[in-house]
């Protein structure tokens, strides 16, 4: 018989055994177990106990997993709920390791301009459609903002972007703002330029990129980097009395995706205080991990000391800081220390991509989280970039890099094998973005080289050097899916089928701790989520199918039948 892990004690069954029947009938209804689950799979994700008949959940948390017949003899009670599942597997609940939680909320009132699979736009006509097809839908008066998101340049047919001339015919009363799919830009219409601003004789911002038309400096339309981040800070904050549905759109994205742990990965002061709001209504059904801009950081300490940080309100976590050294690769705005072989986004030559902020600022930026006790979370997608973090991280830590502060630096997209070994020596945790490979996958090896490009999110090369990597959407970037995320992980297709980096495939097991355990250990928090043990938070997901035992191309294919946050469930499919 496999050894029984229970979280009961054997003083109590001493006491249990010379009891009078009453007084056992009352200590077995006071311990006896809210629910067992069994009649599936049972993936711990515990490498001690790597699976189980069953699981016995009470008051939120896992008290004992292993055979039907142990739990049902030490927790089953009168009203202990015999869940079956029916051949379904059960998980634990997925721990989003870096997307915008925030994103979700705004989504309710954006248009969908995303090339297929995900949206309905292949071609700059499609997405004018989808938008005015939106801003019918939505009732829009002249005057109103009108915003779409998802447009990838890198998906139009014959190179030809979405410009200012595409949307100006269709919108001539209405500012229109179509965001980059990499969230770091937008393409704006005549309205929204002329309502923020910017014409030709506005300069263009160190680290960000203004398109302008062929001879001339009258922009296209396209602002990315540095440049947007300015406009994105004046963007209209949703209404009061629409926060609690938006709040509740955005969880349910979520939830239906099997995650119980969600991050806001860039959180300006305004949204602090909107999931703040939140968490003093009790609107957080799943848990939420602030990381607050690094531009708001005095703000938002100012409002919540770091003291605050690291622990939970209600569900409401200020993580750390957020922290950008350069920009996208398929936007062509990461940080090489080589050229991209398609140039600028902006039509610029020897294009090396540039940092979002100089290196002296960088250092200082760690320096203030690291001196404040805050944990980093540090936006770096190319290797040049990846050298400036480095850096200012072993500026900032004055000799002491290696402590144990859980830094991430989030997507590691191109990383080096070299920077790889950096993070082993400082104890730094790559979040990849193996979802690139089917997205992006194309763009890279085009902008970068099939050489550089196979190389991207090395799961297995990290893995192998002892790194306890991690795995993300970027949401809204991506859709929350955390199916496609171990099925990325697993099989590196492309779009048309082809594997990219077929050398850093994993199995599916690791591509599950990814959004797991090893993304709980990123939070510091392995000691109460993770993994099915008994202790942890019952925060759970039931799948139709075994991504352990399926197809390795079948893994995307797999659903999310119920989610579970310690024991309730907040989501049931269809």
């Amino acid at each position: 018989m496999r050894t029984l892990a229970l979280g009961i004690s054997f003083a109590f069954l001493a006491l249990a055994g010379c009891a009078k029947p009453a007084e056992n009938a009352a200590i077995a209804s006071a311990n006896a177990a809210d629910a067992i689950y069994f009649g599936g799979d049972i993936v711990t994700v515990n490498d001690a106990q790597p699976s189980a008949e069953a699981v016995a959940v009470k008051d939120g948390k896992i008290v004992a997993v292993g055979t039907l017949a142990e739990l049902s003899a030490a927790s089953r009670g009168a009203g202990t709920r015999m869940i079956d599942l029916q051949g379904k597997t059960l998980l634990p609940g997925f721990i989003d390791p870096h997307s915008h939680f925030m994103s979700g909320m705004a989504m309710e009132d954006q248009a969908n301009v995303t090339a297929p699979p995900v949206g309905p736009a292949s071609t700059a006509a499609e997405i004018v459609a989808e938008l005015q097809k939106f801003a019918r839908a939505k009732a829009k008066k002249p005057g109103d903002l009108i915003l779409g998101y998802g447009y990838d340049d890198n998906m139009l047919p014959g190179d030809h972007p979405l410009t200012r001339d595409d949307l100006d015919p269709a919108f001539p009363d209405n500012p229109v703002i179509v965001l980059h799919v990499s969230a770091h830009g937008a393409v704006l219409n005549s309205a929204a330029l002329k309502k923020f601003g910017i014409s030709a004789a506005t300069k263009t911002p160190p680290g960000g990129v203004i398109a302008r038309k062929p001879g001339s400096q009258e922009p296209t339309g396209l602002l990315m980097e540095t440049a947007w981040i300015s406009l994105h800070e004046q963007m209209p904050a949703s209404a009061p009395e629409l926060e609690a549905g938006q709040i509740k759109f955005a969880q349910d994205l979520y939830a239906a995706a099997g995650v119980t742990t969600a991050q806001d990965g860039a959180s300006m002061a305004p949204q602090v205080e909107v999931l703040q709001r939140a968490a003093d209504r009790g609107e957080l059904f799943i848990d939420v991990i602030s990381y607050p801009f690094i531009g708001d950081l005095d703000k938002i300490l100012a409002a919540h000391p770091a003291s605050s940080f690291g622990k939970y309100d209600h569900r409401l976590k200020l993580g750390g800081c957020k922290i950008m050294a350069d920009g996208s690769p398929q936007g062509r705005t990461a940080f090489f220390t080589t050229p991209y072989l398609t140039g600028g986004p902006g039509g610029e030559k020897d294009w090396k991509g540039e940092p979002t902020f100089p290196q002296d600022v960088l250092n200082g930026m760690f320096k203030k989280c690291y001196d404040n006790g805050l944990q980093v979370i540090a936006h770096a997608n190319g290797d040049a970039a990846i050298d400036a973090v480095l850096k200012g991280h072993e500026t900032a830590t004055a000799g002491a890099a290696d402590k144990d502060r859980r830094t991430v630096i989030i997507h590691s997209q191109f990383v080096r094998k070299d920077q790889l070994q950096k993070y082993v020596d400082y104890r730094m945790i790559p979040s990849f973005y193996t979802e690139h490979t089917f997205f992006f996958g194309e763009a890279h090896i085009k902008n970068r080289g099939l050489e550089q490009a196979s190389f991207i999110s090395p799961m297995r090369t990290a893995l192998a050097m002892g790194l306890k990597p991690t795995n993300h959407t970027d949401f809204s970037v991506v859709p929350i899916d955390q199916m496609m995320v171990v099925w990325s992980a697993v099989n590196r297709k492309l779009r048309s089928g082809e594997v990219l980096g077929p050398d850093e495939r994993i199995g599916p097991l690791d591509a599950v701790k990814a959004i797991t355990i090893n993304a709980a250990y990123q939070y510091h928090e392995e000691g109460s989520k993770g993994s099915i043990e008994p202790g942890k938070l019952a925060d759970l997901v039931v799948l139709d199918g075994n991504p352990m035992k399926v197809e390795p191309d079948a893994i995307k294919d797999i659903k999310v039948v119920e989610t579970i946050k310690e024991g309730k469930t907040i989501y049931t499919a269809p």
